[in-house]
């Protein structure tokens, strides 16, 4: 993971795109809830899982 991730972060997961865009929620050791827009809130560990950061249109 090359960003910084925090609460309230929007990011996606490139090995689901279908799950839309995704809000952090929270942030406990390697593992991170996040609330996507097509498939609701999933914890996804670190270790496993590659989240990018998007950014913001208006920058």
């Amino acid at each position: 993971m090359s960003q910084f991730l925090e609460v309230g972060a929007i990011v996606r997961l490139p090995a689901r795109p279908e799950w839309g865009r995704g809000q952090i929620q929270s942030l406990v050791g390697r593992r991170v809830t996040v609330n996507f827009e097509d498939a609701g809130k999933v914890v996804l560990d670190l270790d496993t899982a590659t989240l990018e950061v998007m950014t913001p249109d208006w920058l």
